[in-house]
């Protein structure tokens, strides 16, 4: 009867587990590639640099296979160039396929949410966490979309649960090396504070003698410094201390402009208040940019009264292993989460720039959650699974319909359809000033040796390039009309009256109308 018993219970929470990862994986899923529509300009730039390398083993500045993009003068994280280039080579350059190793990161991370609560907490927690990362706003706004910057939280996270698990098995130690040395390539921001976590990570656990010398620690330490060395040479190059360096398999390249600028202690008070802003409000602070979360926040607001009780918890336990000299799992996940307040404090923060610090609030939010409710009843937690199933639904009602319409504009919705529709016409291509040149690189498939040879840039050198013209492409629509056998796309803002008048031909494709002149001898 008591096997029976402990039988049932297994089989339950192993329903429980595919139930919340499946509805993560859904949520994710579901419609993907459409939702959101067209791209972003980092997006089609990391893709362009994907295509470009593929097919021409250059990236859009001449460099081989640098260890860090050029990309808009100022550069741009590469790991997420590279992940796209496997799958480009199969299913070619398409919108979904720049999106799939965000995609593929983020459905990985919440099982291994799961994996790491359970082993710093328990099981029930773990569930809870799972839960909350699967139906967390942020997170599926992120997975669905290709920012390079966004797969930063996934390895970091992939770090800190295979540093647990070679705490066990030693060999793991490796491919926590392997992760955390990867996260340095998936976003600038968290350079200075990874050294800083791995560290605390050792200076913890060989403290109490949980990690020793061996030859796994060894293999290790040479495989984040081999990561790692590129980089540290890439800020040598871009500081002026080495030359850069190109060669036919690898280049550190030397950028336009280096924006070391934005990392600072000189706005400590008024970056601490933004980072509260961000987190109390759980929405960009500050920042006209575009936020899936400012209907219903970061991880829906009643939620944050849990997460300050699990931040109790979390130093409640932490005090009380140091007094009684025990070791606690529990400190790895607050280096993850001071790790991420630390950028914060340095930087003029975004949802986008302190991403790293959101998977460690939801781990400590469902711990927080699951030993309030253990005060109640053991199963208490179970009461507000229908609460947030319920705001879970609300939220994918929300994206799949409304939100859809609100960001047409932030992705220039129909960008795509009229780049592709305006080459099958002979002549020169006006484009609207308000699209990014990222995106006709990725829609017109330039070679990336004809842009080398024709780009004109408006504001070279400059942290932030912005293009005059390269190939058949010229951006700005002129006041007058002056070229009968150019092609026009213009934003839904601009006034197409006078092309109406000289007789052109206007097709709408989402957010733009293109304008052309029909040869009548055809």
């Amino acid at each position: 009867m008591i096997f029976q018993k402990c039988w049932d219970k297994r089989k339950i929470v192993k329903l429980f587990f595919w139930i919340f990862l499946l509805l993560g994986i859904f949520a994710r899923v579901w419609r993907f590639g459409v939702i959101p529509a067209d791209i972003n300009q980092d997006e089609a730039f990391a893709g362009y640099e994907a295509y470009s390398l593929l097919h021409y083993g250059m990236d859009s500045s001449g460099h081989h296979f640098p260890v860090y993009l050029t990309a808009w003068g100022s550069g741009m994280n590469a790991l997420n160039t590279y992940l796209i280039i496997p799958f480009m080579a199969v299913f070619g350059l398409k919108e979904w396929v720049i999106r799939l190793p965000q995609l593929i990161v983020s459905c990985l991370t919440l099982w291994v949410v799961y994996l790491i609560v359970k082993r710093v907490v328990d099981e029930k927690t773990a569930l809870a966490a799972l839960l909350l990362t699967a139906i967390c706003p942020w997170h599926i706004y992120m997975s669905r979309w290709g920012l390079e910057s966004n797969l930063a939280p996934g390895f970091v996270l992939f770090g800190l649960y295979f540093f647990i698990r070679g705490l066990e098995e030693k060999r793991y130690l490796m491919l926590s090396a392997l992760m955390y040395g990867l996260s340095l390539y998936t976003y600038a921001t968290i350079w200075p504070v990874i050294p800083l976590v791995i560290l605390g990570q050792l200076i913890y656990c060989m403290y109490y003698k949980k990690i020793v010398f061996s030859k796994e620690f060894v293999f290790s330490g040479v495989i984040l410094g081999a990561l790692a060395l590129p980089l540290l040479l890439f800020l040598f190059v871009n500081y002026g201390f080495i030359n850069e360096i190109s060669t036919p398999f690898f280049s550190i390249p030397k950028l336009v402009r280096m924006r070391s600028s934005e990392i600072s202690f000189s706005d400590f008070w008024d970056n601490a208040k933004n980072l509260c802003a961000v987190i109390i409000k759980q929405t960009n602070s500050g920042f006209g940019e575009f936020t899936v979360t400012k209907r219903y926040g970061l991880f829906t607001y009643y939620t944050l009264p849990f997460f300050f009780l699990g931040i109790f918890y979390y130093l409640k336990k932490i005090v009380e292993k140091w007094k009684k000299k025990e070791f606690g799992l529990e400190v790895l996940i607050w280096i993850q989460f001071m790790a991420g307040i630390l950028i914060g404090l340095v930087i003029n923060v975004n949802i986008t720039r302190v991403n790293i610090l959101f998977l460690p609030m939801l781990i400590i939010t469902a711990t927080g959650i699951c030993w309030i409710c253990g005060f109640v009843h053991r199963y208490a937690v179970l009461a507000l699974l229908p609460l947030y199933l319920l705001q879970f639904g609300l939220f994918e009602h929300y994206y799949f319909t409304d939100f859809e319409e609100e960001v047409h504009a932030y992705f220039d919705y129909g960008i795509g359809d009229a780049v592709c529709n305006a080459m099958e016409h002979e002549g020169t291509i006006y484009v609207s000033g308000k699209v990014k040149f990222p995106k006709i690189l990725f829609y017109s498939r330039e070679p990336v040796t004809d842009y080398l040879e024709t780009v004109e840039y408006k504001n070279y050198p400059a942290t932030f390039l912005k293009v005059r013209s390269f190939g058949r492409f010229r951006f700005g629509i002129p006041e007058e009309v002056v070229d009968l056998d150019g092609i026009y796309i213009l934003d839904d803002s601009q006034n197409s009256d006078q092309f109406t008048a000289l007789g052109f031909t206007l097709e709408q494709y989402g957010n733009f109308t293109m304008a052309y002149l029909k040869d009548e001898s055809q």
